[in-house]
């Protein structure tokens, strides 16, 4: 996973930054879902795909992240961990490290938006999609950190929900027309590297654990 993750990744990037053939699937996505917004005559869809966008905004994607690492750290001190407190930097140092993946990024692509507006002087690009990078870390690490601390049926659940967001979120910015598809596809690439780094380093609360 984390090798498919670089290599699209890094596919992707290159595409995007020599404006590659890659990008005529954006344009082909861009056309789909344009005509599936005039065959379904119905505004619930733009209604729903709206919701779904402001899933990767700051309210409510990083206050989740927090509760999530909070709960982490006291379900594992309930349960005697040595280090129940880990969870609680880890949500914090995660809320910082999402614009530090993106905004960088965003100002050396400064790829223009599907509307193909030039951007203005100052204004970040659109490559990645900071609010996929912000749904999908936030939501993604919440449940990475209470996954270690309940069972192995609640945590299959846990995990489901957060890819369930994370794709929400991705299919509501590209069908809104607020992103391409390749910035989203980059922004999961970059989560899934994090979350696969912090699911190998972080330690699992096991109570009485002292090391």
């Amino acid at each position: 996973m984390p090798l498919v993750a670089v290599v699209l990744l890094v596919l992707v990037s290159w595409q995007v930054l020599v404006d590659g053939p890659l990008l005529g699937l954006d344009r082909w996505v861009r056309h789909g879902v344009a005509t599936a917004h005039h065959a379904l005559h119905s505004p619930w869809p733009n209604g729903l795909g709206h919701g779904l966008s402001d899933l990767g905004s700051t309210v409510p994607a990083i206050p989740v992240l927090l509760a999530g690492g909070g709960l982490a750290a006291w379900r594992a001190r309930r349960a005697g961990a040595a280090r129940w407190w880990l969870p609680l930097p880890v949500a914090a140092l995660t809320a910082v490290l999402i614009p530090l993946l993106v905004v960088p990024a965003k100002a050396v692509f400064a790829r223009p938006g599907p509307l193909g507006d030039p951007l203005l002087p100052g204004q970040w690009g659109w490559y990645p999609s900071g609010h996929t990078a912000t749904a999908t870390l936030s939501y993604g690490v919440a449940v990475l950190l209470l996954a270690r601390t309940t069972g192995t049926r609640v945590a299959r659940g846990l995990r489901a929900a957060a890819v369930l967001l994370a794709a929400g979120t991705g299919a509501g910015l590209v069908w809104s027309d607020f992103h391409w598809v390749l910035d989203v596809v980059a922004s999961w690439c970059l989560a899934v590297l994090v979350l696969w780094t912090l699911g190998r380093r972080l330690p699992r609360p096991v109570p009485g654990d002292a090391t």
